[in-house]
């Protein structure tokens, strides 16, 4: 069993983000689901960017970063888009970490400081055609030329949010693909 942190999207907490949350419970592992957001929920990713702007994203990645505190030093810490940011904070720059996984999103190292930590295995998985991770292919890419023991997963597509399924991007066949996958990380590095 394998504690994980999991940081929601731009649309929030929402009930198909907690659909995901509870699939990764029932293979047997504590998953968080920490409310960035405070109780929001958009239902455009443009309005839940927008509301993220007004907040300032420096907050909700401190927000993020305060929800990882007494959670033990053996976390596995994920993010979906927004949420990769926090997810991807806590990586480089929390000791205790076991991996990290980014879903449809990823910054360049150096906005945390530093570079990818040696003993963190990451896993990304992003949509070929999404247009709104279009910007982060490259730092993606970067992360995965940096570690040893990263993976970078490409799904057909033009969806964002394809593991959400209260969203119109839902696409069961991607989600189930990336949940496999998912567990088998924790499973191996939790």
């Amino acid at each position: 069993m394998s504690d994980v942190l999991l940081f929601h999207h731009a649309l929030g907490l929402t009930a198909g983000l907690e659909r995901f949350a509870a699939d990764i419970r029932a293979a047997g592992h504590t998953v968080t689901t920490p409310d960035l957001f405070e109780g929001k929920t958009f239902s455009t990713i443009a309005d839940g960017v927008a509301h993220a702007e007004k907040v300032g994203f420096d907050v909700i990645i401190d927000r993020g970063v305060a929800a990882a505190e007494g959670l033990g030093d053996r976390l596995i810490v994920a993010g979906f888009s927004l949420g990769a940011m926090p997810a991807q904070k806590l990586a480089q720059t929390r000791p205790g970490v076991r991996g990290a996984i980014l879903y449809h999103s990823a910054v360049p190292m150096s906005v945390f400081g530093q570079g990818w930590p040696e003993d963190v295995p990451l896993q990304i998985h992003m949509v070929e055609h999404d247009r709104w991770a279009e910007e982060d292919r490259e730092a993606a890419d970067e992360l995965v030329a940096q570690s040893e023991h990263a993976e970078l997963f490409t799904y057909p597509g033009t969806g964002h949010l394809v593991c959400d399924s209260s969203f119109t991007d839902y696409d069961a066949t991607t989600a189930a693909q990336i949940l496999e996958r998912t567990l088998a990380f924790i499973e191996k590095y939790g």
